[in-house]
């Protein structure tokens, strides 16, 4: 006679309310990310103001909002530790609610499980099946490290997730609770890339081989590169986050993975993020595989891909190559991820490139994005040692090898036009030469 793991479930099923009630003072929780964080769970949890006090939360890109953090009132109960910020941890930042963690993509998991475990662990995932298994479906990208080291680990069942394969599974033996929450899934529609978008895709595009395994975020940029890949062939995908972008280009015949050097035939991903049509796609496809963070975003692993390129955009570069990714001087506006695990990697690959993309202006034209010197406060994402490329909608910028006066030149042919002659003027000043 089998295992009864319908059994083994209904004891362990408990309400939102009885799983939200256990959190007390002091006590941290890991919530899953992005598309995967747990909309009951996190939504009740501001219910508990009066009751507890620096109850700490773990996660990062929360997309939807919570009163747990966006309530001012919550100052002192809860605080949000964010790996990234989307918008709404930037409205928690002004409210003093939400707290940067600095790290890289590939050290979320395994750093936070060594030094800050977290009492709770609370995540998402698609029913059960018949072998005792559940998918966490959108992401694995720290959730799985946590689930390890967590004193208890609760998992919010939605029948709406897909059911996705690689280190996704996780069986009923391993889970403390479940609670159950139907809910839409979060989507993000597509973004039109503008015409300096545009254009920008069009260079980037010309530097993707034939062959390539491909690294793509989300966003107007990454959109316009995956537009003028049409014509491209056997690319492969190793990713921080599976897109619309990459199954258009699945269903066009331009990626197959049949190149590879690792995981040949499949996408490699750590969480996805975008609308239905991703997430049919990614839905039972043995040719998506998630891996977590330490995993995809591992500069070594990520550098056995045969002609590995990673994109990344930015919000500023100096004159000497100082790339800026998540900051706007002191205000932080984004977070690290895995922009320097990736373009790392991607140049240790055998024929890999690492591109930094972004608009050579900002506020409508007034500033230019290429300055002399960053501002201050400005927190420096990509070191000047380990830039590769910089495209602009002017052009393309290849820094690697280079020294600093070739640099500045480059730099400043694609710049935009109107700031040419004082970004000339300043290096003479600052002697960057």
């Amino acid at each position: 006679m089998g295992v009864n793991y319908k059994e083994q479930y209904r004891r362990k099923l408990i309400s939102i309310d009885e799983a939200v009630g256990m959190v007390t003072s002091n006590c941290s929780i890991a919530a899953a990310m992005a598309a995967s964080a747990p909309p009951g769970l996190l939504g009740a949890l501001g219910k508990r103001r009066d009751e507890v006090e620096n109850v700490r939360v773990f996660s990062a890109l929360l997309l939807r909002e919570f009163d747990f953090f966006l309530d001012p009132s919550m100052k002192g109960h809860f605080i949000l530790e964010s790996w990234f910020y989307g918008a709404n941890e930037r409205k928690g930042h002004e409210l003093g609610t939400v707290s940067l963690i600095p790290s890289h993509g590939r050290d979320w998991g395994p750093r936070k499980a060594r030094f800050d475990p977290p009492d709770f662990f609370w995540g998402t995932a698609c029913p059960m099946d018949r072998h005792g298994y559940f998918s966490l479906s959108l992401g694995v990208g720290y959730e799985k490290d946590l689930m390890a080291v967590a004193k208890t680990v609760i998992l919010e069942i939605n029948p709406n997730l897909p059911r996705t394969y690689g280190d996704t599974q996780v069986h009923i033996s391993q889970v403390d609770y479940v609670v159950e929450y139907e809910a839409p899934l979060v989507e993000i529609q597509p973004i039109e890339p503008s015409e300096e978008e545009r254009a920008i895709g069009s260079y980037i595009a010309d530097l993707i081989e034939d062959g390539s395994t491909i690294q793509l975020g989300i966003g107007g940029i990454p959109n316009a590169i995956a537009k003028f890949l049409m014509n491209k062939k056997d690319l492969g995908v190793h990713t921080e986050m599976f897109t619309d972008g990459m199954v258009d280009l699945v269903e066009a015949g331009v990626i197959t993975g049949r190149c590879k050097t690792l995981w040949p035939g499949k996408m490699v991903g750590n969480f996805a993020l975008g609308t239905r049509k991703l997430y049919d796609f990614i839905n039972e496809n043995l040719a998506v595989e998630f891996q977590p963070g330490r995993v995809t975003n591992d500069p070594c692993i990520i550098a056995r891909n045969y002609k590995m390129v990673s994109v990344n955009t930015a919000l500023q570069v100096d004159l000497t190559g100082q790339v800026v990714s998540e900051s706007l001087g002191h205000f932080q506006y984004s977070g690290t991820g895995g922009q320097t695990d990736t373009a790392i990697g991607a140049q240790m690959s055998p024929g890999g490139k690492s591109i930094i993309a972004l608009r050579s202006t900002a506020k409508g034209g007034t500033i230019s994005t290429i300055v002399p010197c960053l501002p201050e406060g400005a927190k420096v994402t990509l070191l000047r040692a380990d830039v590769d490329y910089v495209v602009t909608e002017y052009g393309v910028a290849h820094l690697k090898a280079r020294s600093i006066r070739e640099r500045v030149k480059q730099l400043i042919n694609i710049a935009h036009p109107d700031f040419r002659a004082e970004l000339r003027d300043a290096a003479k000043r600052l002697k960057l030469w």
